[in-house]
């Protein structure tokens, strides 16, 4: 798939550019693995974006459960990317930051590592990533939750020792460090 047109000034790139994610350039293990990088949990197969920019990913667990990843760009700050998860299934009437209790916590962030891992490889750029862990019901808005538990937990697999992380309630926010 090209992107060609008006527009490509804007990502610097080319005025046609072929995606790795749909390119023969594009590793088969990374997007049908059972296992993430470090061979670890195994991982969900991985649906990437149509082009690496529009940084929107599906996955689908065992149990039918559908995720969407998606990577947003700060307007005051384009190397700032904020990512959002959760499930998109109509029976959960939209509520994409639901619980599903199917016993596949594990294996969900595991992909999500893998998916943050490939959209990092397509945008070395990017100097800081933001996660925000929205509160279960009864847990305060702001303060820490469950889910940026769960995110302290599993950032190390993503970040190595060129990033720093700062967690502030129920934010984390990833900076790379400068080198000298």
């Amino acid at each position: 798939m090209s992107l060609t047109g008006e527009f490509s000034y804007l990502f610097r790139i080319p005025v046609t550019y072929e995606s790795p994610i749909n390119s023969n350039r594009c590793s088969e293990r990374l997007m049908n693995s059972k296992r993430n990088m470090e061979g670890d949990t195994p991982i969900y197969k991985i649906i990437p974006p149509a082009i690496s920019s529009a940084g929107v990913y599906y996955f689908t667990t065992d149990n039918d459960v559908q995720y969407e990843v998606r990577f947003g760009r700060r307007q005051d700050n384009i190397l700032h990317a904020t990512i959002v998860f959760g499930v998109i299934n109509d029976e959960y009437e939209g509520e994409e930051y639901v619980v599903t209790n199917k016993g596949e916590l594990y294996r969900v962030m595991s992909t999500v590592v893998e998916i943050v891992k490939i959209f990092m490889s397509e945008h070395p750029k990017i100097m800081c990533y933001e996660f925000t862990g929205v509160a279960k019901e009864g847990e305060d808005e702001n303060g820490v939750t469950v889910r940026i538990n769960l995110y302290r937990r599993y950032l190390p697999r993503i970040f190595d020792k060129e990033w720093e992380f700062a967690f502030k309630g129920n934010s984390a926010l990833v900076t790379r460090v400068r080198k000298n």
